[in-house]
């Protein structure tokens, strides 16, 4: 049994799997295998999650042959301790040795691979330095689905996480916005998150007035007034795995002009989400959100992307955007946000975790749509 505070446990099957799968869909791609250094997708794959330093610590998967696990000796007991470490082979080398010398005959010296995206260059030239003949590819542009489509673990680890965030705001809706910095009202967004049980806080924006206009804005010293507009946007990692909200609320009550452009975020974001289902091309949902706004005389004030995939990253392949024609399958989790932004002045923002079903689309975030107002 498991509950929003104790998730089921991965195994070391489950890890085994998800590499086979890397491997083979590398393979599928034409590529000879992946090579996966300390990051998102190092964790996601093995459960290991070391630091990515200037010694060499590197994945090496390949179709047909067992997972091998370059580390330095000084850290090979951490990663004996993974969970997936008994589905891979530790390989070690100490300070001293060349790395690359220890990794290379792993490779196929002519190969290409696929390279995490956060590999560190000097080892990408190391290697290639020891093997010419090799070419690299990223993994968002060679294997962008690697972690897209979520197993139920991980989708249990999702939802807890947007109940988390959907408790925040709950909170945050009882706090005083007027006469108080945009920053006090995220340190609170921040406490909230951690006192619901997450182990990271990836961001709080708070976006008063006319900072709202700036999806990305970055908290600040304005003091929030009376009669203000403003758009929270908020997650972080529980249980390894990302939450990401986003609600609009007004200090005191809105004018006709601000619940107007309210409303029509909040039908565009229906939309949006209606426009879930499976095989459906990700750029669909964009359209879906983006007709409501243009139809309403708004289009050129909604200045980004419908939405984004999140997993054991906030931020992650697919991306709800015109152009990608990536067809939509259960498990996939992404966000569907959009937005309006009026420069100098103000904005609003609503965005739910989704996640495709096998007939449609369930939402992760519950938390009310309709305008709140705050004191």
């Amino acid at each position: 049994m498991s509950s929003p505070d104790q998730p089921v446990p991965f195994t070391a099957d489950d890890y085994r799997a998800r590499m086979e799968r890397a491997a083979e869909s590398a393979a599928e791609s034409g590529l000879a295998g992946v090579l996966v250094a300390p990051g998102p997708d190092l964790v996601h794959l093995t459960g290991y999650h070391p630091v990515n330093t200037e010694r060499l610590t590197l994945l090496v998967l390949r179709a047909g042959q067992d997972p091998v696990l370059v580390v330095p000796t000084l850290e090979a007991p951490d990663a004996e301790r993974a969970v997936g470490s008994p589905a891979l082979t530790l390989r070690d080398w100490t300070d001293g040795k060349d790395p690359y010398a220890v990794t290379a005959p792993l490779l196929d010296a002519a190969g290409r691979f696929g390279v995490s995206d956060n590999a560190w260059a000097m080892h990408l030239l190391g290697l290639q330095n020891f093997l010419p003949g090799t070419s690299y590819v990223s993994l968002t542009e060679a294997l962008p689905m690697l972690r897209a489509v979520k197993d139920a673990a991980e989708l249990e680890r999702l939802a807890a996480a947007g109940a988390a965030a959907d408790a925040t705001y709950e909170e945050i809706l009882k706090v005083r916005f007027s006469g108080r910095k945009e920053t006090d009202v995220a340190a609170d967004l921040a406490a909230l998150l951690k006192q619901f049980g997450h182990s990271q806080v990836d961001f709080t924006v708070v976006g008063s007035g006319p900072n709202g206009a700036n999806p990305h804005h970055e908290a600040g010293d304005r003091t929030i007034e009376r009669g203000d507009m403003v758009v929270l946007d908020f997650g972080g990692l529980k249980h390894g795995y990302g939450s990401d909200t986003s609600r609009t609320v007004h200090v005191g009550e809105p004018s006709t002009e601000e619940q107007r452009v309210h409303d029509i975020v909040r039908e565009a974001q229906e939309a949006g989400c209606r426009a879930v289902r499976p095989g459906v091309a990700c750029q669909e949902i964009d359209r879906a959100a983006r007709a409501v706004i243009t139809e309403f005389g708004y289009g050129e004030r909604f200045i980004h992307r419908t939405g984004h995939g999140i997993g054991v990253t906030t931020h992650e392949p697919p991306y709800m955007i015109e152009g990608e024609e990536q067809p939509l399958v259960p498990g996939m989790c992404f966000s569907v946000e959009p937005g309006i932004y009026l420069p100098g002045r103000f904005g609003v923002r609503i965005e739910d975790i989704v996640t495709v079903t096998e007939d449609g689309g369930r939402r992760l975030n519950t938390t009310a749509r309709e305008l709140a107002i705050v004191e």
